[in-house]
């Protein structure tokens, strides 16, 4: 049994696939400013960093620059309205999911994506209720890689930091 123990995931890149969806947004905000599109491949390591990470390197790849803020806003209007267009949960993470629910963990979602964003996407796949609690970059003063937005999203599924794990992807979990 896992009674006592809260497992947090990052979202992007480790429960769901979220890079197709992510790459047409920016895409769609190059677009906007008379910029070429960039492949999947080209973005895919900034994904888990946020939008004006993956926007900036883009623009550095290309030797470019333009103003980031507008193309940041650019971005995220295009992202909510697609959000789950082609993002789907990876083989067998639904299946965890219903695992660790099952045997008693407490589970809960950090992740550098908006907390907003968070929830729309896990409600369209229908993850949401796996969750008791969801910590987006922008519910806590601080966000990963700082230790603090691991410990606020354990605080607020009722953990404790002792009995608990990080599952991510990149080094900014760790």
């Amino acid at each position: 049994m896992l009674k006592h123990t809260t497992i947090v995931f990052d979202l992007d890149g480790t429960l769901v696939d979220t890079a197709p969806d992510l790459t047409h947004a920016l895409n769609h905000a190059l677009g906007q400013r008379g910029h070429a599109p960039v492949t999947l491949e080209a973005i895919r390591a900034t994904v888990g960093r946020g939008a004006r990470a993956m926007i900036e390197e883009a623009l550095r790849v290309a030797g470019i620059s333009d103003d980031v803020d507008r193309m940041t806003a650019d971005f995220l209007l295009h992202y909510e309205r697609n959000i789950a267009e082609e993002s789907r949960p990876y083989p067998g993470a639904v299946a965890a999911l219903e695992r660790l629910a099952a045997s008693g963990a407490r589970l809960a979602i950090c992740t550098n994506k908006r907390e907003q964003l968070s929830r729309k996407l896990l409600q369209a796949l229908e993850l949401e209720a796996f969750f008791h609690a969801i910590a987006g970059r922008d519910t806590f003063a601080v966000s990963k890689p700082d230790p603090g937005h691991l410990t606020g999203a354990i605080a607020l599924a009722g953990g404790n930091p002792a009995n608990a794990v990080m599952v991510g992807d990149s080094v900014t979990d760790m």
